[in-house]
């Protein structure tokens, strides 16, 4: 089988399971289950409340929504008269630290809306989130522009954007909630990766992103919101509320030039 971009070249080939520091080794007379782990590798990244100290092996970035319905001229957030311009703003510090932390084995996962084409899995009450009078472009209905159905698993409305393509090694994870861990399989892919910290990016800030970051808060992972790599449409007060609540209650706040500063420590 070949080697995904993540596993460190120390695993050897009879190794089995995804993770940077556990797995088993298996052959036709026994089953390893005790590997030892490799040691931290430890990035110091200046962050409020408290600077950070994390463990590259087991730390993830996750980046929520960043697709064409949300960021791009004629997508869903453009048609309805929102600003889409708005939610672009991660993807310039993002193409400067994605090949950092990809560098360093960090693995990167993006989580997208991806609705059925049946809209099967979307109760009354996620629909009318999208489209509360009843009429108009919601979720699953197709764009003016012909460019397919709003947010539709595999179209270009719910692709990534452009300029931020997955490479190789990239996890992708379709979700249909404000939340990407909810009913989705994030939590196995974090685990099995062995992840205990994660770096959030994304957009919108005060709802997917903040929404993602609390489950993840929950499921005692440590949560990092990456600031200038987050982004909303929303009023201006709402990026503070949410910046000051994830200081408060739910991990802590740096940006892209900290996290890039203490990698080429």
């Amino acid at each position: 089988m070949k080697r995904h971009p993540y596993l460190p070249d120390r695993r050897p080939d009879n190794a089995l399971g995804l993770g940077h520091q556990y797995w088993w080794e298996a052959s036709p007379t026994v089953v390893d289950m005790a590997v030892a782990p490799p040691p931290p590798e430890r990035v110091h990244i200046a962050a409020a409340p408290q600077d950070v100290v994390l463990d590259l092996r087991r730390t993830a970035i996750v980046i929520i929504d960043l697709q064409n319905d949300f960021c791009t001229q004629g997508g869903w957030v453009d048609h309805i008269g929102g600003d889409y311009a708005a939610d672009r703003t991660p993807i310039a510090p993002l193409r400067q630290l994605l090949p950092d932390l990809r560098a360093r084995g960090v693995p990167v996962i993006w989580v997208n809306w991806g609705n059925r084409p049946d809209l099967a899995n979307m109760p009354p009450n996620q629909i009318h989130l999208y489209k509360n009078s009843g009429s108009g472009v919601g979720l699953g209905d197709p764009l003016p522009n012909g460019r397919g159905n709003v947010l539709e698993k595999d179209s270009w409305a719910a692709a990534i954007v452009d300029e931020l393509a997955p490479v190789e090694g990239d996890f992708l994870v379709d979700k249909h909630r404000i939340s990407g861990f909810w009913d989705t399989p994030l939590d196995s892919i974090l685990r099995n990766l062995g992840i205990k910290s994660i770096l959030f990016a994304g957009c919108n800030t005060d709802q997917c992103v903040l929404h993602t970051l609390t489950d993840a808060n929950f499921l005692g992972y440590g949560c990092v919101m990456l600031e200038d790599c987050c982004a909303t449409s929303s009023p201006a007060f709402c990026t503070e509320a949410t910046v000051w609540n994830v200081k408060k209650c739910f991990g802590f706040v740096t940006g892209s030039a900290q996290v890039r500063e203490a990698l080429a420590k």
